[in-house]
C-alpha cells in the first residue's frame, strides 16, 4: 500500500468520500474484465447461483401439501417403533420422517455470469402421502434409517428424494509480545530473537496421510519420511533464480513402478495402500460392505457396531485435540507435513512440468477415491489440520501459518477456466490481528518495499544480486537500500537475504513519521448504556459497572487514555467528569431531535487524571435508575451525541441495548411475527428497516470511530437493523438473548467473562488493511465488518484479535508462466501506545495446470467458511431459499466436476477425493445451523446474530458453531491425556453427530463453539452423578445447572479440566448447560445432531442419496 494511501486515513480533513455501499467491492464492476491483460475474460464460477431444477416426471407426482419421503433406492426394510433414545444398547435410534411444504426457489439475483440457468420452480419433492401414518404406506413401511445396504426392491423409475425442504439449511489466548514498543536502544526486538536461519515453523504430527520430506518430497517406499531440519541459511548467490518447484527430472530408482491408474481394483500381489491417518483401513477390493468403515448390512440397532471399530485407537497425543487444535497453538508451529503416501509422489506434489508422470504415480492421501454411500464413520477423531501448499521445502517452513492466512484451494489454478471447471470457490480467510506468542518485531527509519505495487519486501521475493531484488506480486526489480544491507540479528553486513523481514511470513514494523498524517490518536473509550425500565430490570447494569472497576486499571492505553460516558432512556444523560469535582455530574438533554453537547470538553476525561471521579460514577450507576418507570429508548439520539462527542478524537463506542429503539430518529417497529418462526419457506426480514444505522456508521468509519453492540434482551431487537452500527464500522456485535440477573445465571457468567476479554484485549485504532495479491489475480469481494475505501483498502477504525475476514478471489490472466503465486495482507494501525505500526503477513502457494492437482489441494474448511459467508450475503440480496440451494449446489457441482474430470474409471456409488469427504456433511451442517434452517422454531434475532457471526468469527470458532464436536465425558481417563500447567486434560475422542453415539448409561459433551451442553443420560453411571455433579441420583441433577462443582474427586478435576481446557481455546466464553432428558434444552441439543433426519430436514444419509441423484443425472 502506498504511503499515500495509508496517509490519507488518519486526516479528518482530507475530503475523503465515505460511499454508502455494499461490501461488494465498488469499484471492481466497472472495470471491464480482462482489459489491460489482453485475454478473453472467463467469467467466473459462482456457487451461489441457483441450479436449473429438473422438469417434473409426472404431473400429478408433486402435490403441494405436507410431505414425507418415499422409500429411497436404497430400499428401507421395516424396524421398531420410534423412540427418542435407544431404551437399550441394541435398539435401532429413529427420528421422525421428513415434513413439510414443497420449496419454492426465487431466481437468483446474481450480477456475476456464471454456468448456472437461473431457477424457475424447485427440485420437486417426492410424493405426498397421507400425514396421518408414520409410514408411507402399509404395504411398504418405512426402514430405520441406518439400513443402507439393502437390495433395491424390483421396481419403475426409482423414487427420488427431493432437495432437501426448504427448511434449515443451514484459546485462551496470549497477548502478543508485540504489544509495546521495543526499547529506544533495540533496532529489532522479536520476542525472543530467534537466530536468521530458524523460521517460525515446528514439526507438528503428520496430518491425515499427508507428509512431505525435505527437498524434492520424495520418500522411499515402506520407510517414514525423513524429520524436518531447520531451513539453512540462504547463502548469497548471484543471479539466482525465482523461488519454484521442484526441480525435474526422473523420480529416484527406488520408487516402486507405478500402479494401475486410479479406480482399478488392485491385483492379489499388488501393495496394499497406506493406512488411513484416523485409523480406517483402506477399502478393500471386492468386498463392498464387509469391511469396517463401511455401512453394516444390518441397521445398527441390531449390531453393536461402535465407533471405536472404526477409529484410530485411542492414544493419539498430539499437541491438541478438539477442533481448536491449532488456534491456540504459538504462531511458531507449522501446519503438519505433507506426508508422502508409499510409492512414489503424487499430483500434488509435484510442479507442472512432472504432471505427466503424476498419472503413473501412487494415489496421493488427498485424492483417495472415497465411496461417501458405503463408507460410514468419516469423520475422523482428532481435528482435521489444515492442507499443506505444495511447495519446495524452504519455502513451505517459512510460509504463513493457515491460522492466520488461509486459502480456499491450496493449490491455485493456471486459468479461470480451469478454476470454473473445478467448480470450487476461489477465496483467501484472515485473521490478521490475531494474538501471537511470538511476533517479530523491526524498528527502522527505511520499509523497504516495492517501488511499483507497494508490497512489502518478504520471504518469497527474489535477489538478483547483492543490490536488486524482484518483487514477488508484479516482478518490479528494485534496489536494495543501504540500511537493508545491515542485519540487526547476526549484527552482519552484506547479506540482505538474512535479514528478518525476508525470514518470517508474518512481521510487525514500528512505522516512521510518514506514514502518519496527524499524531496517533489516544485510546477513547465512551460507553453508551440503556438505563430504562427493562434495562434496569434485566441487572446488567449492576455487572457492567463492577466489571469496569475491577478491569479499570488493565484498560489498554496511556497516559493518554480517555473516558466517557452516556446514560439513555427517553432522554440523554451525560456525565461531567471534570478534574477538581467532588462527585460526578449529572446532564440531561431532552430535546432528542437536535441533540447537543452540554459542555464539550468535560465529557470525554483523562483517566489517569478523573480515575477516581469515574470510580465514584461506576458505583452510583446501578443505584441511580434502580426506580426508574421510563420505558421508552432513545437509542438513535444517544448514538448522534456519542458520534459528536468522539468526533475530534475518534475512538471506540460501546452500546448497551436492551430493547427495541421506539423515541426519536432510528425508531423501529417490531417486523418479526412468532407464528412464522419454523415457517419452511422463506424468511423475511433479513435486512435493515431503515438506513439510519449505516449510514451512521458510515459517519463514524470516517471519523476512525468504530461501534460495538451488546444487546441484552429477551424481545425481538431488530438486530438486522441495529447491527449495522457494527458491520460497517468496523464493531463486534455481543448477543445475550433472555438475559436476566436472577433467571438465567449462565448468561450472566458469560457477559461477564466476555466483558473482561473485550475490556482487557489488545486494540488497533485508525486502522486500514489492503491485501495484494500476484499479477493476474484480482479480488473482487469482501466478507466481515469493516468499509471497503477502494478495490483493495479496508477502512477499520477499530481492529480487535478476535476479528476474521475473507475475500473472494478470480484469476483475470492467465498464469501460465508462474510456478507460485503470493498473497500478501497488510494491516496499518495505532496500538493502544500510540505507536503507529504495520504487521504483514505473506502466504505463498504453487500454481498447477490439472483438476486433480487442484482437488488434491483443497481445504474444506476453508471452503466451508467462505460458502457460509457468502450464503449469508445471499439470504440478504436474494432469499435464504435461494443461499439454501446455492450451498447444496456447490457440494453437487465440485463432486459432479470430480467424477467427470478426475476420475480415469467410472464407479457406483457417492464419490468424491479423500479431501472432500466431509464436504456434504459440513454442506448439511450449515443447512441446519441456525442461520439457515428453516422449518424448525427460530427467533429472527437469533437467526442473524448467527449469521452475523459466521461473518465475522475467524474460520477456527466458525467451524464449531458449524459442526460442533461432541465428547463420551463418563469414562474420561489419562490414557493419551496432555499436561498443561501441571494439570492433566484428558483428550476423548470426536463422536459423530447422531443420536445413535448416546447412551443412557453415559454422558456427552456438545462444544457448540458459543455454548457447550452436557447431556447426562438417564441410566447414566451413579459414580459420575455424585463424583462429577455432585448429586446423588439422576432424579435430583438441578434443571438450571451451569457450573461443574469443584470436588475433590479424580472424575470431577478430569471433567472440569477439558471443559476449562476447552474454553481456554477461544477469545470468548462458552457457556455451559447441563440437559437431562426432561429438560427444555433438550430439543436445542438434538437440533445440533446434524446426521439425524428431523421433521423439516434430510438426514445425513438422505442428503447423499440426494446428491447422488443430482450427479447421476
Amino acid at each position: 500500500m502506498s504511503t499515500a494511501g495509508f496517509n490519507s486515513q488518519n486526516g479528518t480533513g482530507t475530503g475523503q468520500t465515505y460511499a454508502n455501499g455494499p461490501s461488494q467491492n465498488p469499484v471492481a464492476p466497472q472495470q471491464l474484465p480482462g482489459v489491460g491483460y489482453g485475454m478473453a475474460h472467463q467469467p467466473t464460477y459462482n456457487p451461489m447461483q441457483a441450479k436449473a431444477p429438473p422438469p417434473p416426471a409426472h404431473p400429478g407426482l408433486y402435490p403441494s401439501g405436507p410431505y414425507q419421503p418415499v422409500t429411497p433406492v436404497c430400499s428401507y426394510q421395516p424396524g421398531p417403533p420410534h423412540t427418542s433414545y435407544p431404551a437399550a444398547s441394541g435398539q435401532s435410534l429413529l427420528t421422525r420422517p421428513l415434513m413439510g411444504g414443497p420449496p419454492s426457489r426465487t431466481p437468483p439475483q446474481s450480477a456475476s455470469p456464471g454456468p448456472r440457468v437461473p431457477a424457475a420452480h424447485a427440485t420437486p419433492p417426492p410424493p405426498a402421502v397421507s400425514s396421518s401414518g408414520y409410514y408411507t404406506n402399509p404395504q411398504h413401511p418405512m426402514a430405520p434409517a441406518w439400513q443402507y445396504n439393502a437390495a433395491p426392491q424390483p421396481m419403475g423409475p426409482p423414487a427420488t428424494i427431493s432437495t432437501p425442504p426448504r427448511g434449515p439449511v443451514a484459546g485462551h489466548v496470549n497477548p502478543a509480545s508485540s504489544s509495546t514498543g521495543p526499547p529506544p536502544s533495540t533496532a529489532y526486538s522479536p520476542a525472543p530473537p530467534p537466530p536468521p536461519h530458524v523460521s517460525h515453523n515446528v514439526t507438528q504430527p503428520p496430518g491425515p496421510g499427508m507428509s512431505r520430506s525435505p527437498q524434492h518430497g520424495y520418500t522411499q517406499p515402506g520407510t517414514a519420511p525423513p524429520p524436518m531440519t531447520p531451513m539453512a541459511p540462504h547463502a548469497y548467490q548471484p543471479n539466482r533464480a525465482p523461488y519454484g518447484p521442484p526441480p525435474t527430472g526422473p523420480p529416484p530408482p527406488t520408487m516402486k513402478p507405478a500402479p494401475l491408474p486410479i479406480g482399478l481394483p488392485m491385483a492379489t500381489n499388488a501393495t496394499p495402500p497406506p493406512p488411513r491417518a484416523d485409523g480406517v483401513p483402506p477399502p478393500q477390493p471386492g468386498t463392498p460392505g464387509l469391511h469396517l468403515g463401511h455401512y453394516p448390512s444390518l441397521p445398527p440397532g441390531y449390531q453393536n457396531t461402535g465407533y471405536q471399530n472404526a477409529s484410530a485407537p485411542h492414544n493419539a497425543t498430539s499437541p491438541m485435540h478438539p477442533a481448536m487444535q491449532h488456534a491456540t497453538q504459538p504462531y511458531t508451529q507449522a501446519p503438519p507435513p505433507y506426508q508422502q503416501p508409499h510409492g512414489g509422489p503424487g499430483p500434488a506434489q509435484l510442479s507442472p512440468s512432472l504432471a505427466a508422470m503424476s498419472l503413473q504415480s501412487t494415489t496421493p492421501e488427498a485424492l483417495r477415491v472415497v465411496n461417501l454411500l458405503q463408507e460410514r464413520n468419516l469423520l475422523p477423531p482428532t481435528p482435521i489440520p489444515a492442507p499443506t501448499p505444495c511447495l519446495q521445502q524452504d519455502l513451505q517452513k517459512i510460509n504463513c501459518h493457515p491460522e492466520v492466512f488461509r486459502s480456499t484451494l491450496t493449490s491455485i489454478p493456471q486459468t479461470q477456466s480451469l478454476l470454473n471447471k473445478a467448480k470450487m470457490p476461489l477465496g483467501l480467510l484472515l485473521h490478521p490481528f490475531k494474538d501471537l506468542s511470538q511476533l517479530p518485531v523491526v524498528t527502522s527509519s527505511t520499509i523497504v518495499r516495492c517501488r511499483s505495487c507497494r508490497t512489502y519486501i518478504n520471504p518469497f521475493v527474489s535477489f538478483l544480486d547483492q543490490r536488486r531484488w524482484k518483487c514477488n506480486l508484479c516482478f518490479r526489480v528494485n534496489d536494495v537500500p543501504e540500511e537493508f544491507m545491515y542485519n540487526p540479528v547476526s549484527r552482519s553486513y552484506g547479506e540482505p537475504h538474512k535479514r528478518p523481514e525476508v525470514q518470517n511470513a508474518t512481521i510487525e514494523f514500528i512505522a516512521p513519521s510518514e506514514y502518519m498524517l496527524r499524531p496517533p490518536q489516544p485510546a477513547v473509550y465512551l460507553f453508551i448504556l440503556d438505563v430504562s425500565h427493562n434495562a434496569v430490570e434485566t441487572g446488567y447494569l449492576t455487572v457492567f459497572c463492577q466489571s469496569l472497576l475491577d478491569n479499570i486499571n488493565a484498560l489498554p492505553g496511556d497516559s493518554r487514555t480517555k473516558v466517557g460516558f452516556i446514560t439513555f432512556d427517553s432522554t440523554i444523560h451525560f456525565y461531567n467528569l471534570q478534574e477538581g469535582l467532588s462527585q460526578p455530574q449529572m446532564l440531561i438533554v431532552s430535546d432528542i431531535e437536535d441533540i447537543f453537547l452540554p459542555t464539550p470538553d468535560s465529557l470525554l476525561v483523562n483517566l489517569n487524571e478523573c480515575k477516581e471521579l469515574v470510580q465514584d460514577l461506576l458505583k452510583s450507576l446501578p443505584t441511580l435508575f434502580e426506580k426508574t418507570m421510563e420505558t421508552q429508548s432513545a437509542l438513535g439520539s444517544a448514538l448522534q451525541a456519542a458520534y459528536k462527542l468522539l468526533l475530534p478524537t475518534g475512538g471506540r463506542m460501546s452500546i448497551f441495548q436492551t430493547q427495541l429503539p421506539n423515541l426519536g430518529v432510528g425508531t423501529l417497529q417490531s417486523r418479526e411475527d412468532p407464528n412464522q418462526r419454523a415457517a419452511a419457506k422463506d424468511v423475511q426480514h433479513l435486512s435493515p428497516a431503515t438506513d439510519f444505522y449505516k449510514k451512521l456508521a458510515l459517519d463514524c468509519s470516517g471519523q476512525q470511530v468504530a461501534v460495538d453492540l451488546f444487546l441484552l434482551s429477551s424481545q425481538y431487537c431488530d438486530l438486522a437493523s441495529l447491527g449495522c452500527i457494527s458491520r460497517y464500522s468496523a464493531g463486534s456485535v455481543y448477543y445475550y438473548p433472555s438475559y436476566h440477573h436472577q433467571h438465567t445465571p449462565a448468561q450472566v457468567e458469560c457477559f461477564q467473562k466476555d466483558l473482561k476479554r473485550y475490556l482487557t484485549r489488545k486494540i488497533g485504532f485508525e486502522a486500514v488493511m489492503r491485501i495484494r495479491c500476484t499479477k493476474g489475480l484480482s479480488i473482487h469481494t469482501f466478507h466481515g465488518n469493516f468499509f471497503v475505501r477502494s478495490t483493495d483498502l479496508l477502512s477499520l477504525p477499530n481492529v480487535n484479535p478476535d476479528a476474521g475476514f475473507a475475500v473472494q478471489m478470480s484469476i483475470e490472466e492467465n498464469l501460465d508462466d508462474m510456478q507460485v503465486v503470493s498473497f500478501q495482507a497488510a494491516l496499518l494501525y495505532t496500538s493502544s501506545k500510540g505507536e503507529r505500526r504495520i504487521r504483514v503477513h505473506t502466504l505463498c502457494l504453487p500454481v498447477v495446470n490439472s483438476l486433480s492437482d487442484i482437488f488434491a489441494g483443497a481445504d474444506v474448511q476453508a471452503i466451508t467458511g467462505l460458502l457460509a459467508c457468502m450464503a449469508v450475503d445471499r439470504s440478504a440480496t436474494a432469499s435464504l431459499s435461494d443461499a439454501r440451494d446455492a450451498m447444496t449446489n456447490a457440494a453437487i457441482d465440485s463432486l459432479t466436476s470430480y467424477r467427470q474430470s478426475v476420475l480415469t474409471i467410472q464407479q457406483p456409488g457417492l464419490l468424491a477425493p479423500a479431501c472432500l469427504r466431509l464436504f456434504p456433511l459440513f454442506i448439511l451442517a450449515l443447512l441446519k445451523q441456525k442461520a439457515f434452517r428453516t422449518g424448525t422454531s427460530t427467533r429472527l434475532d437469533d437467526r442473524l446474530f448467527a449469521m452475523c457471526q459466521l461473518k465475522y468469527q475467524p474460520l477456527v470458532y466458525a467451524m464449531l458453531m458449524i459442526h460442533p464436536a461432541l465428547y463420551r465425558v463418563d469414562d474420561l481417563s489419562d490414557e493419551g491425556a496432555l499436561n498443561i500447567s501441571e494439570r492433566t486434560v484428558p483428550q476423548p475422542r470426536v463422536l459423530q453427530l447422531s443420536v445413535e453415539k448416546l447412551s443412557r448409561e453415559a454422558a456427552f459433551l456438545m462444544d457448540a463453539g458459543t455454548v457447550m451442553y452436557l447431556w447426562i443420560g438417564r441410566n447414566c453411571h451413579p459414580n459420575f452423578l455424585t463424583q462429577v455433579l455432585g448429586v446423588p441420583s439422576y432424579a435430583t441433577v438441578p434443571d438450571n445447572l451451569y457450573l461443574l462443582p469443584e470436588l475433590d474427586t479424580p472424575e470431577s478435576q478430569r471433567t472440569r479440566a477439558f471443559v476449562g481446557w476447552l474454553r481456554d481455546q477461544r477469545p470468548f466464553f462458552p457457556s455451559l448447560q447441563v440437559i437431562r432428558d426432561e429438560s427444555q434444552l433438550k430439543p436445542t441439543f438434538m437440533q445440533n445432531m446434524i446426521e439425524d433426519r428431523t421433521e423439516s430436514a434430510l438426514s445425513y444419509y438422505e442428503f447423499l442419496l440426494h446428491l447422488q441423484q443430482q450427479i447421476s443425472k
